[in-house]
């Protein structure tokens, strides 16, 4: 086990750049923070690269072989995390997520908020979907905040990131997936025509909805009804509500 009491070290420079998106890039990694979190990871099929525990932090059982520990002075331990009162334990994992994959899956298009973002993963993972797709312009998955959000959820669903959604949507649609896209121009939620057994469905940009593209590629075009003044939901809200009645009768 290694000691490092200077902020200056070169592993803690590369740990401090993962709170950045460059970062994680460059370094094909990134960092979750607190006991919960690091739990959740040493449990999950993704590579944990080190260890990092703050210089008064026990260290916990169930590290794989291969994963290096770190015992760093609470000033660089700091220094490392996004959270103004860090708990005294992070982990290094690899950038590499299994695809998204099965008959329930969540497509974010453009979806930039990071609250948002991991609220819909973690609903989704309540709801029993299976994974998630992101367009290019959605907030990013692995960052600090995102990554919170999801309370573990990250560690329990596959995750694409294709390069075009339609045509990820398309391809899909060819393995007779139903496409719902969520928009305020759409049929009735509540009185929608049959859904296949495996469907995708789409939550798109809080200020601007669905893309056009997208939309295009939908076999479903679908808004919640609204009885009261509000023009529309906040996004994850809309979106938990139409996981939850889509898999409704699965539990």
């Amino acid at each position: 086990m290694e000691t490092i009491t200077s902020v200056k070290n070169p592993r803690v420079l590369a740990w401090r750049s993962l709170k950045d998106r460059k970062g994680r890039l460059e370094e094909s990694a990134f960092l979750v923070e607190g006991a919960r979190m690091v739990q959740e990871a040493l449990a999950s099929s993704f590579e944990v690269k080190s260890l990092l525990l703050r210089e008064d932090y026990p260290q916990p059982d169930g590290i794989p072989s291969g994963c290096r520990v770190f015992r760093l002075s609470d000033h660089v331990f700091q220094s490392v995390c996004d959270t103004r009162t860090p708990q005294g334990i992070a982990a290094v994992l690899s950038l590499c997520a299994r695809p998204a994959e099965g008959p329930r899956l969540l497509a974010l298009d453009g979806v930039q908020d990071p609250g948002n973002v991991g609220t819909m993963v973690r609903t989704a993972d309540a709801a029993g979907f299976s994974g998630v797709l992101f367009s290019p312009d959605c907030a990013d998955l692995f960052s600090p905040k995102v990554l919170r959000s999801t309370m573990g959820s990250v560690f329990r669903l596959g995750f694409s990131f294709p390069s075009s959604l339609p045509d990820a949507l398309e391809e899909l649609k060819k393995k007779g997936f139903s496409i719902l896209s969520s928009q305020l121009d759409g049929e009735p939620f509540f009185e929608r025509k049959q859904v296949s057994p495996s469907f995708v469905l789409i939550v798109g940009n809080e200020g601007n909805g669905i893309s056009g593209p997208v939309k295009d590629a939908a076999t479903h075009h679908l808004r919640l009804p609204m009885a009261g003044g509000a023009e529309s939901l906040n996004a994850a809200v809309a979106a938990g509500i139409m996981m939850y009645d889509l898999v409704r009768d699965s539990f």
